[in-house]
């Protein structure tokens, strides 16, 4: 009974024919011994595509999307060195292979098994996804399918240079070629698009980006149909990025092509576009049924374009092998594929969440604590300042004790930031340290993830809050989760600045008064940070770059826009809201308190005779809570203000603590009534349980509009005010 057209027997059937068809050997050539090299790279990974398949079947797999079919990547591994750092996506099993074999010791036939199995001794991501990933072979792991790596790998790129210049061992040699891999359906998605453009810009300013662009064109995006010459009329005349193509089926071909690609890039050290054509076969993954929306024609006709067939035809043709040899060879490797499966029964899995979580977010707050303190300026000390002052000053003081921090983004140079903030810098520190961005918020991002692989410790500015929702996946899918899948093998150590929140006077609209942060708070690992007046800025600024420097932390930096200037608190000229620096450290996760409230009475319940209230907020909400506490002090109620200062992870412990002390509890919120920082709030009370009292108030679940209609969607102190009296006089 013949093979179901699209199964992997029908798929070995037609390779074995096919080899053992091939014609009688032509002339040898030098590169005889490469390609035995390929041809067994190519053989494992679809032995272990197959495999992948049986193993799920009986119950110990979990993944089956393969590269059958996209095994020419093994020549694109050949032509490069083991120190050129790669990042790529989930069809470059041949790649894997080729690379580990360029190093002495690997295992990539237990490496990929494993986390198919998802076995928590897999060496990168120790059974937390199925990647390629290892740091031996200077492969970052990605789980990108839609080309979401693709700023990082020329923000890598560009950061090689930029870390040598500063005396900082990025890990990688000074001409080391950056590669990262994709799809032609990919290659439509704005990551792609946008990381090519801020190559080609970076490239087309003089400055280095040796980035080879792969793009292994099957044709198909799952099911949907790639228009054919779509990829070569997008990428084939851009200017300033040379266009090479290759056929994946003529192995002898697609080398000369991959070895001219890395060339180009390794000499001229500008971006390089391979367009590798390439076969998909068994499907987009084990659950498609490409019979849906393929004929048993269409899929049959793919065979003879295999490229473990090109492969063969050309170690035949070089007179390296026969037809019989190469067959033999292909069931030799896949006893050894089914050797190293058989010893892998039984391997170990996670087992507990505290196993799976340990890489997310590793915290060692002393050593965080030591390296904050380097970074002091105590000469500071007695001077009052401004949020965006004392920013300003911090960043400052980084850049002088390490050489490591560069801080960039649109018009944070030159201009020195919209609000001022970084202004001064670049003068002091120079282009190398503090530079201009393009205008494009995956990009800048992208440049800052790459930095933190070459060693660097960027500080990216997104310009507003509501830009940043263009390219949140570049902190959620990309720096949070790396050291997740790497088992902290790859870090991103990254302090993202964001201009953000609401209550700027005749100016705005959503995109400059933007108050969503829920989708920050919902990233795992990630910190949010939220300082309301200068001193905490300094602190809290100088923890998120101590945690990055020593724990790979990635935070985000949240600046409330309307404090930045801000220097009065009840009247003008009281200069109320004016702090100098002295130096302390703030811990992430632990909150402040301003003023005093009343404390538990010597039994187990509230003193239900005080009117004493906490009011819990952060940015905007300080001051304005503070201005508020002291009127509500001519009412004879005392309250004290819970600024959390971190938004993520919220200070719980904090929280608890003051709201006992009080049995009162208001949470003034200034972001949305629903998603709001308020419900986690609200929630960690109850889970502490609390059984006092609380309330909540928040801004309407509306966009901002413009001008002093803000003002009726966005928490005013009246708000804050009202309920803090009514929960005050609450029996």
């Amino acid at each position: 009974m013949p093979a179901q057209p699209g199964s992997a027997a029908a798929l070995e059937h037609a390779l074995l024919t096919g080899i053992e068809a091939l014609p009688a050997a032509g002339s040898g050539v030098a590169s005889a011994g490469l390609l035995r090299g390929i041809f067994d790279a190519q053989v494992t990974s679809r032995h272990l595509d197959v495999v992948a398949r049986e193993l799920q079947a009986a119950g110990r797999g979990f993944y089956t999307i393969g590269s059958a079919g996209h095994e020419s990547n093994a020549v694109v591994a050949a032509a490069l060195r083991p120190t050129d750092p790669a990042l790529l996506h989930y069809r470059s099993g041949g790649f894997y292979v080729a690379r580990a074999a360029q190093v002495d010791g690997s295992t990539p036939v237990r490496d990929v098994l494993q986390s198919l199995m998802g076995a928590a001794d897999e060496p990168i991501a120790g059974g937390r996804h199925k990647v390629f990933g290892n740091a031996r072979l200077s492969i970052i792991p990605q789980t990108s399918t839609i080309a979401s790596h693709l700023p990082r790998a020329v923000g890598l790129a560009v950061a090689l240079h930029r870390a040598h210049r500063l005396g900082v061992d990025p890990g990688w040699p000074a001409d080391a070629v950056v590669v990262c891999s994709f799809g032609d359906a990919s290659a439509n998605h704005s990551t792609a698009a946008g990381a090519v453009n801020t190559a080609l810009n970076t490239a087309y300013r003089g400055l280095p980006v040796p980035v080879l662009f792969v793009c292994e064109d099957n044709g198909l995006g799952i099911s949907v149909p790639t228009p054919a010459g779509w990829v070569a009329s997008a990428y084939g005349s851009r200017p300033g990025l040379t266009y090479v193509t290759a056929d994946g089926s003529d192995t002898a071909g697609a080398l000369n092509a991959a070895q001219e690609a890395v060339g180009l890039v390794r000499e001229r050290r500008r971006p390089v576009f391979l367009h590798l054509s390439t076969v998909r076969y068994l499907g987009h993954a084990g659950s498609d049924a490409e019979i849906s929306y393929r004929t048993h024609t269409d899929i049959a006709a793919d065979h003879a374009r295999d490229p473990i067939l090109g492969t063969a035809r050309a170690l035949v043709a070089a007179d390296a092998a026969t037809p019989a040899e190469l067959v033999g060879r292909y069931h030799q490797l896949r006893a050894e594929v089914d050797a190293v499966a058989s010893s892998l029964q039984g391997a170990r899995t996670l087992r507990s969440a505290a196993e799976i979580v340990a890489p997310l977010a590793p915290r060692t707050p002393d050593a965080v604590t030591r390296a904050a303190g380097q970074l002091y300026d105590d000469g500071r000390a007695a001077v009052q300042a401004t949020l965006a002052e004392s920013v300003n000053a911090t960043l400052g003081a980084a850049l002088e004790r390490d050489r490591r921090v560069v801080v960039f983004g649109e018009d944070v140079g030159r201009k020195g930031g919209v609000y001022g903030v970084t202004r001064g810098l670049a003068r002091r520190f120079g282009p190398a340290r503090v530079f201009d961005t393009l205008l494009d918020e995956q990009s800048i991002l992208g440049l800052g993830l790459g930095a933190g692989l070459a060693g660097l410790l960027p500080v990216p500015e997104v310009q507003y809050l509501a830009y940043l929702h263009n390219a949140e996946d570049q902190l959620r899918g990309e720096a949070a989760s790396l050291s997740f899948f790497s088992t902290g093998q790859y870090r991103n150590p990254l302090v993202v600045r964001i201009a953000g929140l609401a209550y700027q006077r005749g100016f705005g609209g959503h995109f400059h008064n933007d108050n969503g942060v829920a989708v920050l708070r919902d990233i795992p690992g990630l910190v949010v940070a939220c300082p309301s007046r200068g001193d905490d800025a300094a602190a809290m600024l100088r923890t998120c770059l101590a945690a990055a420097a020593v724990d790979g932390t990635v935070s985000a930096f949240l600046e409330p826009i309307a404090l930045y200037h801000t220097r009065d608190l009840h009247t003008d000229g009281d200069g109320g809201w004016l702090a100098a620096d002295a130096g302390e450290h703030v811990p992430i996760g632990r909150a402040r308190v301003h003023g005093e409230g009343s404390r538990l009475t010597a039994g187990s319940g509230f003193d239900n005779d005080s009117a004493d209230i906490t009011i819990v907020t952060f940015g905007n909400g300080v001051p304005m809570s503070l201005r508020v506490a002291r009127r509500l002090a001519e009412r004879a109620i005392s309250a004290r203000v819970l600024d959390l200062r971190w938004l993520a992870p919220l200070p719980v412990e904090d929280i608890v603590r003051e709201a006992a002390l009080t049995g009162r509890v208001l949470v003034a919120d200034e972001t949305r009534h629903s998603g709001g920082v308020g419900e986690g709030v609200v929630t960690a009370l109850v889970e502490a349980g609390y059984t006092g009292r609380i309330a909540r108030v928040a801004s309407h679940d509306s966009f901002v509009p413009l001008g002093t209609a803000a003002g009726q969607v966005l928490l005013g102190e009246h708000d804050i005010e009202k309920a803090a009296v009514e929960l005050a006089e609450k029996e």
